[in-house]
């Protein structure tokens, strides 16, 4: 007889899985995925630091009263922004009245308002076509300042503004470095062919897991991640997928560490 009453199996039991978040940030995840009954092994593909020089965004902060739109695409640039404006005597929350704020993403959106700087805009979904369509107003001739990460970050939002006749300032807040080596743990897993799925949450954690791989197998290190999945949070990481690791096997809808978790599980249980 079937006891109606048993807890369902949790969907990613007993799956190895490495998530590829920055240093600081791995918590999150590692309780997302172990909630799902995951065995999470830390692989660390990103350190968050300062940028090489403050003074871009410093300068941009002390002139914000002049921008009409602040857009902050992560946690990280929330962070920095808050940090350098707190140099200046004020906060998100005490910015200039006229400024609004846009956010990418429900967990940037989130750090905004427990700053009490809650968004005034967040895209349906991060592809600069959509930013475009839902924007509350026209871009034409607002200025608009974007703090991001130092390399390696997407130009395209600027550019599909500065296309519908916004003025936009890009500053450096923040720089992500690939760290010095990979965990023990994880290391001895890949060896040994246990690694089962890796997730992937920006084309930067690719580029870094790729560099760290390459460090400890040598060239032929693809060869190591054979049986391994590969999912992507969204289209840019997958492209950075594609060109390194030669494919991807579920990319993340939505692309947050929510929709992450939910293509890890569709590409162990496939639905037909």
């Amino acid at each position: 007889m079937t006891d109606l009453t048993a807890p369902a199996p949790s969907p990613l039991a007993g799956r190895t899985i490495a998530v590829t978040r920055a240093e600081q940030q791995a918590g999150e995840a590692r309780r997302l995925f172990e909630a799902a009954g995951a065995r999470v092994l830390d692989l660390p593909a990103l350190v968050i630091g300062p940028p090489d020089s403050w003074g871009p965004l410093d300068d941009a902060l002390a002139d914000l009263e002049h921008f009409h739109w602040l857009i902050v695409s992560s946690a990280n640039g929330v962070e920095a922004v808050q940090q350098r404006l707190h140099r200046l005597g004020t906060s998100l929350a005490g910015r200039p009245r006229g400024v609004k704020i846009a956010a990418v993403g429900r967990k940037t959106a989130a750090v905004l308002e427990g700053l009490g700087a809650p968004a005034d805009f967040v895209p349906p979904s991060f592809v600069a076509d959509s930013w475009i369509d839902h924007f509350p107003v026209s871009g034409w001739r607002l200025r608009l300042l974007l703090p991001r990460v130092q390399s390696g970050g997407r130009t395209l939002l600027a550019e599909a503004f500065a296309e519908a006749g916004a003025r936009v300032v890009e500053v450096a807040a923040y720089e992500t470095r690939c760290p010095e080596g990979l965990p023990t743990g994880t290391l001895q897993a890949i060896e040994r062919g246990q690694l089962e799925a890796i997730t992937f949450s920006s084309a930067k954690t690719v580029s870094h897991t790729a560099q760290l791989l390459e460090r400890s197998f040598g060239d032929d290190w693809r060869q190591r991640l054979q049986s391994t999945r590969v999912i992507s949070i969204g289209p840019q990481t997958s492209l950075r997928c594609q060109a390194l690791l030669g494919r991807v096997d579920a990319e993340a809808d939505p692309h947050d560490l929510d929709g992450l978790l939910a293509a890890c599980i569709r590409s162990f249980h496939p639905v037909h």
